[in-house]
């Protein structure tokens, strides 16, 4: 028997923010990032509405890129003391994965990280507050999903938080919020969906529900992220729904090893400067990936259908592989996303050198590929790699070597 869960209501297109002055309750604690909703307007309407609905409110905002451990139990003790019976948040991935952890622990206060982070192991949450979660992105898809990212910085690595309870119980799409986007954000959250779409749909846990939703969302992506990418609205508006497709997609069936590394590369080499943004990462490593699955034979099969989509041509899924390949790279390039972490500059941008140095990639290589293997994304990974194979390949991504093993 399998699951296929969504949030019991997406309010989707323009206007749709709208939609909090129809919650009931009497307090909302709204969580949002580093000034984006407050600069558009989009937190003062959301307030507003709040308000309308008759709700006491109170805000939790500068949640970090790559929210921390200390950032989620921070927020979850003024969720305490708020008494929250709706949790709102606004923005990209990083404030509505935080709020997500928070509520765990608003929930479950004797709730350690650790506990958090045991894959579909929370209890039943919903004893205090619902949550609502509002996307300004067009990539993450959290809004929509059972997963949440945290990042441990004592560490250096990234945990994915899965459970269908963290699942938000309303997901409001409105494209107005994407409309201010940066390009270079518009760029990596649409790679982060894309490579959502493909991954869920050659993922162990594929199903006929999520592969609607993942082919769909190709479909969507192809032909609109670079348009999007080039400052067309009415792209971006498509995308902004086509992420969310995917995210249904891979809620439901999961992902596979270009997150589990994209997960445990990111804030690996934190110490020199800068972090690897987790949408240039999938786009960096999904091509080296295609290829390492293509040797599953399912996943090949797969991997053709997605090309068939795409209308890429080939005669042999092995052909179909190397043009899906072919045509991500040149998506990369459009969107100016470096091949490789040798290449990828400290503001995610391609660099004749980048800021993470040979020497330190080769040191910490091994415990990488150790954390990538353990990370909860990699069970459901079409071929599953060994300790030298995740090295191998995590090699290939740093020096754009080809995959032939």
């Amino acid at each position: 028997m399998s699951r296929f869960t969504l949030p019991r209501d997406l309010y989707h297109g323009k206007g749709a923010l709208e939609t909090l002055k129809t919650l009931k309750g009497k307090r909302a604690i709204v969580c949002v990032g580093g000034g984006s909703m407050k600069r558009g307007g989009f937190l003062d309407r959301a307030l507003a509405y709040l308000k309308e609905a008759g709700m006491e409110t109170k805000v939790i905002e500068g949640i970090e890129s790559d929210p921390s451990v200390e950032t989620v139990m921070n927020g979850a003790a003024v969720m305490q003391e708020f008494q929250p019976d709706w949790i709102v948040a606004m923005g990209g991935g990083s404030p509505i994965d935080a709020a997500k952890a928070m509520w765990i622990k608003y929930e479950y206060p004797e709730t350690t990280f650790a506990d958090m982070c045991k894959v579909f192991g929370l209890p039943k949450l919903r004893t205090k507050a619902h949550f609502c979660a509002i996307s300004s992105t067009s990539g993450t898809a959290t809004e929509v999903t059972a997963f949440s990212i945290i990042t441990d910085y004592q560490k250096g690595i990234k945990y994915p938080i899965a459970d269908f309870e963290i699942t938000p119980d309303i997901a409001i799409v409105d494209p107005d919020l994407v409309h201010t986007m940066p390009q270079k954000l518009t760029a990596h959250t649409g790679m982060d969906a894309m490579t959502h779409a493909i991954e869920a749909y050659v993922s162990t846990a594929h199903s006929a529900y999520a592969d609607a939703l993942a082919i769909h969302a190709i479909e969507l992506i192809q032909a609109n992220l670079v348009k999007s990418y080039n400052g067309d609205m009415e792209a971006r508006d498509i995308m902004h729904d086509a992420q969310c497709l995917a995210g249904m997609a891979f809620s439901n069936a999961l992902l596979g090893i270009v997150h589990s590394m994209a997960h445990k590369t990111g804030a690996a080499f934190a110490d020199y400067g800068a972090h690897i943004i987790h949408g240039a990462a999938n786009a960096m490593y999904l091509p080296k990936v295609i290829k390492f699955n293509s040797k599953d034979p399912a996943a090949l099969k797969r991997y053709g259908v997605i090309a068939d989509y795409m209308h890429l041509g080939g005669k042999s899924d092995e052909e179909k592989v190397d043009l899906l390949i072919a045509y991500l790279r040149k998506m990369n390039d459009d969107l100016n996303i470096p091949h490789s972490i040798n290449h990828y500059g400290s503001k995610g941008l391609p660099e004749d050198k980048g800021f993470v140095p040979e020497e330190v990639f080769l040191e910490r290589v091994e415990r990488i590929a150790a954390d990538a293997i353990l990370d909860a994304c990699t069970g459901s990974n079409p071929r599953q790699p060994s300790q030298e194979e995740m090295v191998k390949l995590l090699k290939c991504c740093y020096y754009d070597t080809e995959v032939d093993f």
